[in-house]
């Protein structure tokens, strides 16, 4: 029997849990899809649009800006107008304004105000008159260029007209010529009149004091002016004053607190607080004067002006009295070119001789 050797058995391998069973093929022929029902389908609507919100659509109202100041003068006008000039905080080029056709005369960094000079007749200025009045009448022109580099422009243009009216009538009179003395031409005279006045005013300066009773220890509160109407600007002084009991600068007893051109002394004299203010207006003056009574009115001594002020206080340990206290002052005034000096004051005593425009030497 011929030798058969043995043959291991084959083993059939077994199927991995994670091998995917095998498929009998399908058969490849292609068909077409068929849908049960018909599809439902249709393009998206548009979306809503969100609600618009308008608010208020009222114009403006302009506010003057109020920003060119102008000034007569003798023979020429002076114009003064703000860098600002719409007042919209947008600063203009200064060559877009010209008076007429002349351009600015100078600029106040300081004060960022453009400044035009002009005689009368220039600068195509206008003359019109009428029965009491001579009327130049001037153009301020704001024509705006395009800004830098750019066809831009953000404000439109505008056209100021000014006018200066002078008096046709004047009071003018001159001494005669005679050949050895100076020139006609610097000889000349006006004479014109001039109003002041003198009125009692209220503890804040505002108004006009509606009485003229005081307690001693108040403080009366006076306003000295004169009034401007055509003059060239004036600077008004109080050279002296004296205080009685009768209308008469001369009478007894008689107090005078300012005197030696515009020196106020009674603070000086009796310790009061009395002073003129501070200017604030060349043709104004304030000063204060402190509220006293003479000694003869209590039918005392003579007066003495040391002893004439009452502590507030006090005041009610005297009887009210009727009596009545005069003042009596000298105004005059110049033009405000002319210099403060000795003989135009106004001078108070503070601790030291304080003068009221600031000029403290003219006091001593």
């Amino acid at each position: 029997q011929p030798f058969r050797p043995n043959r291991p058995s084959l083993q059939q391998p077994q199927q991995s849990p994670y091998q995917k069973p095998r498929i009998p093929p399908k058969d490849q022929t292609q068909a077409k899809q068929k849908f049960d029902t018909p599809l439902d389908w249709s393009y998206p609507l548009d979306p809503k649009p969100e609600p618009k919100i308008i608010g208020s659509s009222e114009a403006r109202t302009p506010v003057a800006a109020n920003s060119v100041r102008a000034e007569c003068r003798e023979n020429m006008v002076h114009v003064e107008a703000k860098h600002d000039l719409l007042g919209i905080g947008q600063l203009i080029q200064l060559e877009d304004l010209t008076l007429g056709d002349c351009p600015m005369s100078g600029f106040d960094n300081i004060n960022q105000v453009l400044i035009f000079e002009s005689p009368l007749q220039s600068c195509g200025s206008q003359l019109r008159m009428t029965t009491n009045s001579l009327i130049y009448i001037f153009t301020l022109f704001y024509k705006p260029k395009p800004l830098a580099n750019t066809p831009l422009i953000r404000t439109n243009d505008a056209m100021i007209l000014i006018e200066w009216h002078y008096p046709r009538k004047h009071n003018v009179s001159s001494l005669a010529l005679i050949p050895t003395w100076t020139p006609f031409s610097a000889a000349k005279y006006a004479e014109e009149l001039l109003y002041f006045s003198m009125r009692l005013m209220t503890a804040d300066w505002q108004y006009e004091r509606a009485g003229n009773m005081y307690v001693l220890g108040d403080m009366v509160n006076i306003e000295a002016s004169v009034m401007q109407y055509f003059h060239v600007p004036l600077r008004i002084f109080v050279d002296s004053c004296v205080a009685t009991l009768e209308p008469n600068i001369n009478a007894n007893p008689r107090y005078a607190f300012i005197e030696n051109h515009g020196c106020l002394i009674d603070a000086k004299m009796t310790g009061s607080h009395s002073q003129f203010m501070p200017r604030s207006a060349d043709y104004k003056l304030y000063f204060q004067l402190e509220a006293f009574r003479f000694q003869s009115q209590k039918g005392s001594d003579p007066i003495n002006p040391q002893k004439t002020k009452i502590p507030v206080q006090a005041a009610s340990d005297y009887p009210a009295t009727l009596d009545m206290i005069f003042i009596t002052c000298h105004l005059k005034a110049t033009t405000i070119a002319f210099p403060i000096d000795f003989e135009y004051k106004a001078c108070s005593f503070i601790n030291t001789w304080r003068e009221a425009g600031g000029n403290d030497g003219v006091c001593g």
